[in-house]
């Protein structure tokens, strides 16, 4: 157990441990692994496998930068943890100058939206804020009338959300690349679900919608039919709408459709109209409004917030959610050399020099380069900073997430890890608890089999972890542990110009 609280927490390393690690048994058992490994999925390699000091005990081309795809995303929760603090929150607020008119309920001056990023706004079946909690604080402030059409700002300026241009062009529309911004509600994706009609020829009916009042933008042009089957399609249209076409049999079950939302201001529109309507707020968004007053004149009329930054980034982690990566990349580095700063931040933790290019925060740009060495120094080197702390609980546990299918393992908890996968790439980044202490393995590949290359992952894992134990939570500093969801009523650390409390 020390063992495995020296890489946590900074206690001395039992004597015995390496030795015990860097057996010949173990020796051998690497050996005969890669020997298989290489001959199933020829093609690049770099692997490097150390003790919870950094000192790599067995590798293959440990200094050889490789694509390593959505491992980049442990590099950006910790930068994102530097910079902001584990407590962090983003806000999301409508300001405005003005008054209420007491006799009408009407707001007379000028107001806007303003987002900043929030990955966990307006999300129906995960844990984060929604906008008719905005509209609901507008209403008992006696606001029961809007005027003016919808602007929408960021704290530190204009709210948008775009394509990355480091991002292949293939990727664009895809639900795990959508636009990246300021500007982001439901992950700025839209869902449905439909079921059939009441008869043959009938327009079949939309039930269920993610985010909320989207649905005004689906123009409806699908059948019912009989039988069982669906070939229902959703395209886009030039105005930020879908159109629902293709058909849908009456014995069907209902069925759900997923987009990426390729104008994120027409959803966001939509939205916030159902949050206000539902709020009992009539918004007149045709009358004109004189210019907006300055800034220092602006004040908050509602405001909500987001989790905090340690239960987003473990959630990013698990779910290896692209969008997330990107926007806690921007909330800690800005929008203008954020990938930049993220590669001298992995320089100044692991001291290396060259082996590290980065030029997002979610590992999906075919650009990025890191060595396995470099993993190897980060992951043992940045739990020992303050920032740190419980660093390796932020990365999803065998079973969960994108390690689902990591099974055959002692228990949940064995291992802390990171996948990253693309069509050329598989790689696996992380910490396997064992009695002896913790080992950090970085396992990449680049190659055309990259599917038989993670199942040799798993195996090597597998066969390592035969007498795993749980990697624990940090006990040896006098602190509270991090929490990793849910409420924390610790005082976030303020940063000035993201909207964060």
């Amino acid at each position: 157990m020390l063992g495995l609280l020296a890489l946590m927490g900074g206690l001395a390393v039992l004597p015995g441990v390496v030795e015990a690690q860097g057996d010949a048994q173990v020796q051998r058992a690497l050996d005969s692994w890669f020997k298989r490994a290489k001959r199933r999925a020829p093609g690049e390699w770099g692997i490097a496998i150390a003790d919870q000091t950094g000192r790599i005990l067995w590798s293959v081309a440990e200094d050889r930068p490789l694509q390593p795809a959505s491992t980049v995303k442990l590099f950006t929760t910790g930068f994102a943890r530097t910079q902001l603090g584990g407590n962090a929150k983003v806000a999301t607020r409508v300001i405005g100058t003005g008054m209420v008119d007491p006799f009408t309920g009407q707001w007379v001056g000028t107001w806007a939206l303003e987002l900043n990023g929030d990955l966990s706004l307006e999300r129906a079946t995960r844990q984060g804020p929604q906008l008719a909690e905005l509209a609901q604080q507008l209403a008992a402030r006696g606001i029961s009338h809007l005027q003016g059409p919808l602007v929408v700002r960021s704290a530190d300026g204009p709210a948008d959300a775009v394509f990355p241009s480091v991002w292949a062009s293939r990727h664009r529309g895809r639900l795990f690349a959508p636009p990246i911004g300021a500007l982001t509600l439901h992950e700025n994706t839209v869902e449905f679900t439909i079921r059939p009609g009441a008869k043959s020829g009938a327009r079949p009916v939309i039930i269920g919608e993610s985010p909320r009042g989207v649905t005004q933008l689906v123009t409806n042009r699908a059948r019912t039919v009989a039988g069982r089957r669906s070939s229902l399609r959703l395209s886009s249209t030039s105005n930020g709408g879908w159109i629902l076409s293709g058909s849908i049999g009456r014995s069907a079950r209902p069925r759900r459709l997923s987009r990426v939302a390729n104008d994120p201001e027409a959803v966001l529109r939509a939205v916030w109209g159902r949050a206000l309507k539902d709020a009992g707020i009539q918004w007149d968004n045709t009358f004109a409004l004189a210019s907006a007053a300055p800034l220092d004149y602006q004040v908050v009329l509602a405001q909500i917030e987001s989790p905090i930054l340690d239960s987003l980034a473990s959630e990013v982690n698990t779910r290896s959610l692209n969008i997330g990566a990107e926007l806690l990349l921007r909330w800690a580095g800005g929008t203008s050399n954020a990938a930049e700063q993220l590669t001298e931040h992995v320089r100044s933790v692991t001291g290396a020099t060259t082996g590290v290019h980065l030029v997002d925060g979610s590992g999906l740009s075919t650009e990025d380069r890191v060595a396995p060495s470099v993993f190897v120094s980060y992951l043992t080197r940045f739990p020992m900073t303050i920032e740190g702390k419980n660093f390796p609980l932020l990365l999803p546990a065998n079973g969960e997430g994108t390690l689902g299918r990591l099974g055959g393992m002692p228990g949940r908890g064995v291992v802390r890890a990171k996948t990253g996968t693309l069509n050329n790439v598989s790689t696996l980044v992380g910490y396997l608890g064992r009695p002896e202490g913790v080992l950090v393995v970085t396992l990449m590949y680049n190659g055309r089999y990259s599917y038989t290359a993670r199942q040799e992952e798993w195996r090597l894992f597998r066969t390592l972890g035969a007498d795993a134990v749980q990697i624990p939570e940090d006990t040896s500093l006098d602190i509270e542990p991090i929490q990793l969801g849910g409420e924390d009523e610790a005082a976030p650390k303020p940063i000035v110009g993201f909207g964060l409390f």
